[in-house]
């Protein structure tokens, strides 16, 4: 009889937990819209290089997959490879954000890439995901050309040509190899390097890369993981939701400046290119993928054509 009487009794639920099925009814929604869809992600900044923001970010990687979101992630290296050269006594020098690259840069280049590629395959693995690192020379993902950059001479006001190297940007995508992991249930991870038509090895700006693959893949979302928390207002707001047409407006009169704007272009670009819409998140934040795609608020600066 007490057994029965116990088994009776109703407790009031914990609100803590009340709080959590509150979040998972919020993203029903969103779960349903996007299952089946491609997200990429282009995973660089400062969270890089810690550990935790790092694991956090697998975590959120392979909870995309696991609703059935097919996510592709492309991950930069500059400050490991700055690094890098610093310990073998090589000098960098950059020309408008572009590190000018010779042969023996482009070596070193490619070799941290592919260290920090193989290390993000095994946070994926360690989280319970399965994940395959590429770089844009394997199956002839990114063919590269070269990057041409000009500079103002400062005494003549001449515009000169500024030859960067082995520095390259995506003129084709062929997406096969990543249709062909995703199929397989495996989530790529892809290193931003190509392959000219000249045989050469090209080091691409992993932003630019990860819009040209989200453009070619027709992504859903484009996520660009920085350390800012996206567009910022004049008056430091966050400005949430704009437009190709808004993002020209807040370049002219200097609300988007400095090297927000080639972020914001690539997310343009990607826009134009065929992608539903890019985000612009800050990345130092734990779970930020999960607040934008899944809660009705968002978390950073989501950039789309106007339907």
């Amino acid at each position: 009889m007490t057994e029965k009487l116990h088994a009776g009794v109703r407790h009031a639920p914990d609100p803590a937990l009340l709080a959590k099925t509150e979040v998972l009814v919020e993203a029903l929604p969103y779960l349903q819209r996007y299952a089946g869809q491609t997200f990429v992600v282009k995973y660089g900044g400062h969270a890089m290089g810690d550990p935790e923001l790092a694991r956090d970010f697998a975590e959120d990687i392979v909870l995309l997959k696991q609703v059935g979101i097919r996510p592709v992630v492309v991950h930069g290296g500059g400050p490991q490879i700055g690094a890098m050269l610093k310990r073998l006594g090589v000098e960098s020098r950059f020309v408008d954000g572009l590190r000018v690259t010779d042969a023996q840069t482009a070596e070193v280049a490619e070799m941290v890439l592919g260290a920090i590629n193989k290390e993000l395959v095994r946070w994926i693995s360690e989280a319970g995901g399965k994940a395959v690192g590429i770089s844009g020379k394997d199956a002839g993902l990114i063919t590269a050309e070269k990057v041409n950059r000009t500079s103002r001479d400062p005494g003549s006001a001449i515009e000169q040509a500024v030859d960067l190297g082995f520095v390259g940007e995506p003129a084709h995508v062929d997406r096969k190899v990543i249709d062909v992991l995703t199929a397989a249930d495996f989530v790529p991870i892809v290193a931003p390097i190509g392959m000219g038509a000249d045989g050469h090895t090209y080091n691409i700006n992993a932003d630019t890369c990860a819009g040209a693959i989200a453009a070619a893949l027709g992504a859903a979302r484009f996520f660009l993981l920085t350390d800012v928390p996206g567009v910022l207002a004049k008056d430091g707001t966050l400005l949430s939701d704009l437009t190709p047409e808004d993002v020209k407006r807040l370049e002219a009169d200097g609300t988007i400046s400095g090297g927000m704007i080639p972020k914001v272009e690539t997310c343009v670009a990607a826009v134009n290119g065929g992608v539903d819409a890019a985000v612009i998140l800050d990345g130092r934040i734990p779970h930020a993928m999960l607040l934008e795609i899944f809660t009705r608020r968002g978390a950073g600066t989501l950039v789309r054509r106007l339907a």
